[in-house]
């Protein structure tokens, strides 16, 4: 779509106006923005041609103008101006984050706070997943002559720990198999290469040795499978409610964003390293009101899990999307460090 440069002037006018105040945007208004470029009569024409290319709506007989979903989209492909964050903004976001220093999961969870109080919505974050995961490190923990904590750490910097009961009292030489058979055939592979039937057919080639290790081998498996689930975290819920855009539905919008499933959904089907989605472009009928950005980091050369943020479509994108990138990378280069410790 081909807009003149006085139409996309207008348009900018119009979304960032809209943007500042929530009202509708009148030709007496956008004379004003624009300091006097074109007379009211001119800006009115220039309003009813983008009203009939679907960039622009008005919500009432007697209103202005606002931007429609397509008029969004248009403003942030071709109009939207570069926002660079300033020393301070970055600066403030790096003290932040810094106490989430260490551990990835915590990390992120401190990313979410961080953006949530930046941008006032809701923020999502995941940690890596996917084939990109290898199993990198397991530890058996004893707690009692038979019960045993075994701990799994993946590349991406994913901990899971659960309690195992074994058949046979745990002694030096159980735990010296157990170790040498994970060393050789379990560490370095990827998180959906290890499963039950690979670990009860590794246990079969040991013998009874092999035999008395199936509870701990089964406990690996199972901690396969929950390491390699993306975990939605999600934050900042509460700031929703202060959007009057979501006055009628917020009950429906909490209740979707209560769901795992959809929103995981969401957010893993999203490959794009950066993606905004606006109004109905998600697929969601109870997001058709919002926008989403996500930005995906990066751990070491591979690809790491999603950042991002739910908030209406009335959202300052010039702003928040610099944000959105700048706390990404700063996280994907954190968890990087800390796996290389």
């Amino acid at each position: 779509m081909q807009l003149s440069q006085r139409q996309q002037r207008i348009l900018t006018a119009v979304v960032e106006l809209h943007i500042r105040t929530g009202e509708p945007i009148g030709s007496k208004a956008l004379v004003e923005e624009l300091e006097g470029s074109w007379s009211s009569a001119t800006i009115r024409n220039e309003m009813s041609e983008l009203a009939s290319l679907g960039l622009l709506e008005q919500p009432h007989t007697s209103a202005g103008r606002v931007p429609s979903h397509a008029g969004y989209r248009y403003y942030v492909d071709n109009l939207m101006a570069k926002h660079e964050l300033k020393a301070p903004e970055r600066r403030k976001i790096e003290t932040d984050i810094s106490t989430g220093e260490g551990d990835p999961e915590k990390l992120l969870e401190k990313a979410g706070e961080i953006l949530a109080a930046l941008t006032n919505c809701a923020a999502v974050s995941t940690m890596p997943g996917g084939e990109n995961v290898l199993i990198k490190r397991i530890e058996v923990v004893p707690m009692g002559l038979r019960t045993a904590m075994v701990v799994l750490l993946t590349s991406a910097g994913v901990i899971r720990s659960r309690v195992c009961r074994l058949d046979t009292e745990i002694n030096k030489k159980m735990l010296e198999v157990f170790y040498n058979l994970t060393a050789a055939k379990i560490l370095g592979n990827p998180l959906q290469d290890v499963n039950t039937l690979m670990l009860q057919t590794l246990a079969a080639s040991l013998g009874l040795d092999g035999l008395a290790l199936l509870p701990l081998l089964g406990t690996v498996a199972d901690l396969a499978r929950d390491a390699e689930e993306t975990e939605v975290m999600l934050g900042g819920q509460s700031n929703l409610l202060n959007h009057r855009e979501y006055k009628g539905n917020v009950q429906e919008l909490m209740g979707f964003l209560n769901k795992t499933e959809p929103l995981n959904d969401l957010i893993t089907s999203s490959k794009s390293t950066f993606d905004v989605l606006i109004g109905r472009e998600n697929r969601y009928k109870q997001l058709e009101n919002s926008s989403i950005i996500l930005a995906r980091y990066s751990v070491g050369l591979k690809q790491g899990g999603v950042i991002g943020l739910i908030g209406p479509t009335r959202i300052d994108y010039s702003r928040l999307i610099p944000s959105v990138k700048y706390l990404t990378d700063l996280v994907g280069l954190m968890i990087t460090q800390a796996l290389e410790e």
